[in-house]
Formats: structure tokens, sequence, C-alpha cells
């Protein structure tokens, strides 16, 4: 057995090897790495309930902005101001019923 060509056979067959390797890396991480193609179902949930969340927080930013204006120092609504005050002073009940005017 001639351990020339064998030397010979392995070196050349190195760098190819090492080449389809660091593809095989490279791929297998594009598929299923943190970023890969099956973290996308992921994504897709994970953006769904971020969507949701996004829109009741400016639902609540609407309606504390709208209590802001209704607020407003120059120009209260006295039935908004009644409200707050009935409410903060204990003077709701929970069966109470109320009727807006026009």
């Amino acid at each position: 057995m001639n351990r020339v060509p064998l030397f010979q056979m392995a070196r050349n067959a190195a760098l190819p090897a090492v080449a389809i390797l660091i593809i095989g890396y490279f791929a297998s991480a594009a598929l299923v790495g943190p970023n890969g193609l099956l973290a996308l179902g992921g994504y897709k949930s994970t953006l769904k309930v971020k969507s949701e969340e996004l829109q009741r927080t400016q639902a609540m930013r609407d309606r504390l902005r709208h209590h802001a204006n209704l607020l407003d120092p120059a120009k209260v609504d006295p039935d908004f101001g009644d409200e707050l005050v009935r409410r903060s002073t204990g003077q709701v009940r929970p069966d109470e019923i109320i009727i807006p005017r026009n």
C-alpha cells in the first residue's frame, strides 16, 4: 500500500470537505436558527399579540386624552368633574345609573 497517494487524496479532499461543512452550518442556521425560517411562525404570533396590545394601549391613551381634555382648567366639564369628585369621596354606589343630559 502506497501512502503518498492516500495522503495526497486526503489533502485534496480537505478543502472541499471544510467548504461543505461551512455551507452546511450556515444552511442549518438559516433553517433552524433563532432568525431562521422555522422561527417565522413564532414571529407572526408575537406580532399578533403585540398588535393587540398596541390597540389596547392606543384605546387607553385616547380615553385618557379625552379625560384630560374634559379636565382642562379653562373649561372643566361639570358632569365629569362631579363624577370624579363623587367617585373619589366614595359617594358613588354600584347600582347607580348615570343618564347623560343632552
